[in-house]
């Protein structure tokens, strides 16, 4: 596992990567914005009219440094990596598992406990943090509501039960989710999640994060020799990191969606700082971007105890411990897959 959180993130148009050396060169009409030694990173990632140059694809392959190309506004384009890591054995352990349905279904169901557990987190501390007490009495039914679903995943189901109970907690977490934006409530009023296109702001910041949070959740699976488009929840689709995104489920509530609360509720973006499309969609412009870049990174960077493990660990490599530890399961080292449980 690659004990570094470091990625670059380059957001301007017309910006260009270069090598010089063992390092990545920013420039921007021709002048060295700055200079990244690759050992110092895990991942590099362009949005909007960035250039790479070749030799800096080679670069990155050789220091297994992955790069992903994303729109403006955030939407996944495409990701370059080199050789694939880890070994046959596992993968193929890994499709096995997919294609048994009570295996497969257990390990979808750890997942949602995992992700109904942490939103029932970020509920319950919203209702203990909240000066409204209408406000913080809804949200505290609503984490009943999900602790109702926890006691019914305690016992087997079979997947498709499993995903039926991951969509109505799903609606019962961002049915209430406007009641934790404290702030600034007339430009960042929560209606509905809404995506591809995002059609409000709220929608806006927590597409962007997911973004990322998606790439951090490819680069882990593929770090432990996973197959990132074969998972469990999520079924089989071209083009679509099925694992990947069940890694994302339970770690949403902890690295994206209390960061957006955060943003919002801290004012450390505002309203004006997003435009709107013809189309209804609505994006952030280019200094909310790089805000919440940095607080995204910042973020990662928190220390944690794990419960599992029980080891202090950053944030950031919450996507790369579970990973290992389902690559765990799918040796046979662990009978079951263990969820990140937020405490």
């Amino acid at each position: 596992m690659k004990q570094l959180l470091n990625t670059l993130y380059v957001t301007t148009n017309g910006a260009y990567l270069t090598r010089q050396r063992e390092s990545v060169c920013v420039r921007v009409d021709r002048e060295v914005k700055g200079q990244f030694p690759i050992h110092l990173l895990d991942s590099i990632v362009c949005l909007g009219g960035v250039g790479v140059s070749p030799k800096v694809l080679e670069l990155c392959g050789q220091s297994g440094v992955q790069l992903a190309l994303l729109t403006t506004g955030g939407r996944f384009i495409a990701r370059m990596h080199g050789p694939t890591s880890g070994n046959v054995l596992l993968r193929r352990a890994q499709y096995r598992l997919a294609d048994d349905a009570t295996r497969a279904a257990a390990i979808a169901q750890a997942v949602v406990v995992g992700k109904v557990a942490n939103a029932r987190h970020v509920l319950m501390r919203g209702a203990r943090e909240h000066a409204a007490e209408e406000s913080s009495d809804i949200l505290r039914k609503a984490g009943n509501r999900l602790s109702e679903t926890l006691q019914t995943l305690q016992k087997p189901l079979s997947l498709d039960s499993v995903r039926g109970h991951e969509g109505e907690a799903a609606a019962t977490y961002f049915g209430v989710f406007d009641h934790l934006i404290t702030a600034q409530k007339d430009a960042f009023q929560f209606v509905k999640r809404s995506r591809r296109p995002p059609l409000d702001r709220a929608n806006a910041l927590l597409s962007f994060i997911y973004t990322l949070l998606r790439h951090d959740c490819v680069g882990a699976a593929e770090s432990v020799g996973l197959d990132p488009a074969v998972g469990y929840l999520h079924r089989d689709r071209p083009g679509r990191p099925g694992l990947a995104l069940d890694l994302m489920e339970e770690l949403r509530p902890v690295l994206a969606d209390r960061l957006v609360l955060s943003l919002i509720n801290r004012r450390q973006v505002d309203g004006d700082g997003f435009q709107s499309m013809e189309s209804g969609a609505v994006f952030m412009d280019d200094a909310t971007r790089k805000t919440v870049l940095v607080a995204y990174q910042t973020r990662k960077q928190e220390t944690i105890r794990h419960p599992f493990i029980d080891e202090d660990v950053s944030l950031g490599l919450l996507p790369h411990v579970q990973a290992l530890l389902l690559s765990r399961h799918l040796r046979g080292d662990l009978d079951g897959y263990p969820p990140f449980l937020w405490k």
